[in-house]
């Protein structure tokens, strides 16, 4: 199986997991998922209207605008991942199998967690605030971490302000869960450095330069065989990692990389288009 079908594949599955965690774990409790399925829920919930088809709908206009700010590939996949987890919502029936609140909380953030996590492995996203946070923190220098809190915390005070404040904290619990799984399977916080030499320079840098990344270009030569190549270094944040690993094969496959964690950036580390 190739690449590009494994990740649709994992997509899919991600999707799966998400609609799983939703309709049998936190929909059954009226709790909410972080994010804008947190507000097709909290909808859903006061109007009656379908949240599968609400959590489609909310994320329709922002992954129209993620589509002229961020990689096709990404929203792409964002797409599919919306499309199919709205497209399983229909298929499972929300049923209460569990009463404890908690443990829906629990064990529905545990489903919703595993499922962004290895949709956001393969280069896509759940979308919604994921793709929000990805703009902002392209325009400045933000921890995406920090700016999704904010967004899911906004939305929990308004569940506690409507309904009751047990079911916000349960839900902020279930926030809490699948934002650390995701953590473990996809970390999206921190920064990385990537060295690579090739002997494709002039268009791996057209490649490239379509990040919001700079690159630089350094001479260097191979201290056994002294030919002279170019390595080309650029910063970028495990969120655009797979965008940046595609690029990198489709130019030059005998390409070598070194991708290394960052601890600081200092100076101009987004690039203005």
């Amino acid at each position: 199986m190739s690449r590009s079908i494994l990740g649709y594949v994992i997509i899919v599955l991600g999707a799966a997991l998400v609609a799983a965690g939703f309709n049998l774990f936190l929909v059954p409790h009226k709790l909410l998922s972080g994010g804008v399925s947190g507000i097709a829920m909290l909808v859903g919930y006061y109007t009656e209207f379908n949240i599968g088809i609400l959590y489609f709908v909310f994320n329709f206009p922002i992954m129209l605008w993620g589509w002229f700010i961020i990689g096709r590939r990404f929203i792409i996949l964002s797409i599919l991942s919306v499309s199919a987890t709205s497209w399983f919502m229909q298929l499972l029936s929300v049923e209460q199998f569990i009463q404890d609140p908690i443990l829906g909380s629990v064990f529905g953030g545990v489903l919703v967690g595993i499922g962004t996590g290895i949709t956001l492995r393969v280069g896509g996203s759940t979308g919604g605030f994921d793709i929000i946070g990805s703009i902002v923190t392209r325009k400045r220098d933000f921890p995406l971490g920090m700016v999704m809190f904010t967004l899911n915390g906004f939305v929990i005070m308004i569940l506690g302000f409507l309904d009751n404040w047990d079911s916000a904290l349960y839900s902020m619990l279930a926030i809490y869960i699948a934002g650390k799984i995701v953590d473990t399977i996809h970390i999206r916080h921190i920064k990385v450095t990537a060295f690579i030499v090739t002997n494709e320079t002039k268009l791996l840098l057209e490649k490239l330069l379509l990040l919001p990344r700079g690159v630089t270009i350094i001479k260097t030569q191979g201290a056994y065989s002294h030919t002279e190549k170019d390595m080309l270094m650029t910063v970028t944040t495990r969120y655009e990692l797979a965008e940046l690993r595609k690029i990198i094969r489709d130019v030059d496959k005998k390409a070598f990389v070194n991708i290394v964690e960052t601890v600081g950036v200092f100076g101009e580390f987004t690039r203005k288009n």
